[in-house]
């Protein structure tokens, strides 16, 4: 593949950006695990802006690297045992060790909605995120606020950092760097990085700046019209990969 193909989608911001992403990463010795979560319909051929780019890292960084698609697993939402009235605070208890040693080989999987629902597939990337060295999450900003696929996957790691905040045991990710891709359209998108950042800190991972950055097309958050739709797209593929 033509990498060079690629950098017509970032702007010159951006593109520094990635290429201090790939720089940081190239130098390293590392399995990186790339997730990303903006969704399309399950039949259309669109490539989401952030897929695109992670997509980049993976034939950049060839070998390092594996990508999931969060958005073709099944993954139920958070159940809130965080704030239970009747049972108390649950989330990430010895209790709700999922017991499979096939999906669960560490024995650190400790979620109850995975045990709720036989068929729940958030095994499929905590298997693979606690053996990685560095994790990168790629999403959209839809309505100023990370995408919902992206917040579901987040709400249903909380016993990470539950387990190394109120239950005070080990953090098991104190070891993983975790970055952060953010693309937007026209509100909002440096918050919702910052804020990301920040939960990423809570939950115990070390998140360097090198891997942390968002696109957004303008900063006209009343631009709503299809033309600025449109020509964000183009945008995106001349200044941006």
């Amino acid at each position: 593949m033509n990498f060079e193909n690629y950098f017509y989608l970032l702007e010159n911001k951006e593109r520094a950006a990635l290429s201090k992403m790939v720089e940081y990463l190239d130098g390293q010795d590392k399995k990186v695990l790339l997730l990303t979560t903006s969704n399309r319909w399950e039949k259309s051929e669109d490539v989401p802006k952030s897929t695109m780019v992670a997509r980049y890292l993976q034939d950049k960084l060839a070998g390092k690297c594996q990508l999931i698609d969060v958005s073709k697993l099944k993954i139920y939402d958070c159940e809130g045992n965080v704030s239970d009235h009747q049972k108390g605070y649950h989330c990430g208890t010895k209790e709700s060790v999922l017991k499979d040693k096939s999906k669960n080989p560490s024995g650190c999987h400790r979620c109850w909605a995975s045990i709720n629902h036989p068929d729940d597939e958030l095994w499929k990337i905590s298997k693979v995120l606690l053996e990685t060295d560095v994790v990168l999450f790629f999403g959209s900003v839809r309505w100023g606020q990370a995408n919902a696929v992206y917040s579901r996957l987040l709400e249903r790691l909380t016993w990470l950092e539950s387990r190394r905040t109120t239950l005070q045991e080990s953090n098991i990710i104190k070891d993983i760097e975790a970055g952060l891709v953010f693309v937007g359209q026209n509100w909002n998108g440096q918050s919702v990085l910052e804020t990301q950042m920040q939960v990423l800190k809570f939950f115990g991972f070390k998140v360097p700046r090198e891997l942390c950055w968002h696109w957004q097309y303008t900063k006209n958050e009343k631009d709503e019209t299809k033309e600025s739709y449109a020509d964000a797209w183009t945008t995106f593929k001349q200044k941006v990969l």
